[in-house]
């Protein structure tokens, strides 16, 4: 998958507190619908106010669990993006239209142009707020490519959206919780830095 964004969005300093304002997160969706477009010859339209909505609900559900960032900031930070995808499936804001000729496409965009989009505006997010905040770049799993993985990412998140978080965390090299996928406390990755946590305050 190439992230066609991720390079625009690096450029804008502390761009994780930015992406919690609605005009930065318009902005940013617009440009990674803008540089997909031109990219591959793809025609997108989106409803604003139905984004709008993506980023009210997203902003809502991270500021409920945002304690848990001093548990794991960087588990957060993909947990985040995983809620920020889970929203944008299920609202489904944007509609992608194919070139005629699309047979040179990749067959990921080909398949689910729109899950397509919602998966590299997020991924590109992510890798970005990781970055910055972290220093750490991100490397993505060669199943982002897999069209067998991405039948399954669009039958099993339209069934339920939650999964979405599930399958991005899959995407990063994370260990999905497919269980309960939008509870952070049950992730592996928050569990053991919790337990670690534990473990240093009985050693105090």
């Amino acid at each position: 998958m190439e992230i066609l964004t991720q390079s625009e969005m690096s450029a804008l300093p502390d761009f994780g507190h930015r992406l919690r304002q609605l005009r930065w997160f318009r902005r940013t969706f617009a440009s990674c619908v803008k540089a997909l477009d031109k990219r591959y010859r793809l025609e997108t339209t989106f409803n604003e106010e139905v984004l709008a909505k993506v980023f009210v609900d997203w902003v809502e559900t991270i500021e409920q669990k945002k304690r848990l960032a001093n548990v794991n900031r960087a588990d957060f930070i993909k947990f985040s993006g995983g809620l920020m995808l889970r929203e944008l499936i299920k609202a489904d804001p944007a509609a992608v239209r194919l070139p005629v000729n699309a047979g040179d496409l990749p067959e990921t965009i080909a398949f689910w142009p729109e899950g397509f989009l919602y998966t590299n505006f997020c991924i590109s997010a992510v890798s970005v707020v990781h970055l910055q905040e972290l220093g750490e770049p991100l490397h993505l799993s060669d199943c982002v490519d897999d069209l067998r993985t991405w039948w399954s990412f669009r039958e099993n998140t339209h069934e339920m959206p939650a999964y979405a978080i599930a399958f991005l965390d899959r995407f990063l090299g994370v260990e999905p919780n497919w269980t309960m996928p939008d509870l952070p406390e049950a992730r592996a990755a928050m569990l053991e830095a919790a337990a670690g946590e534990k473990l240093l305050a009985d050693d105090e």
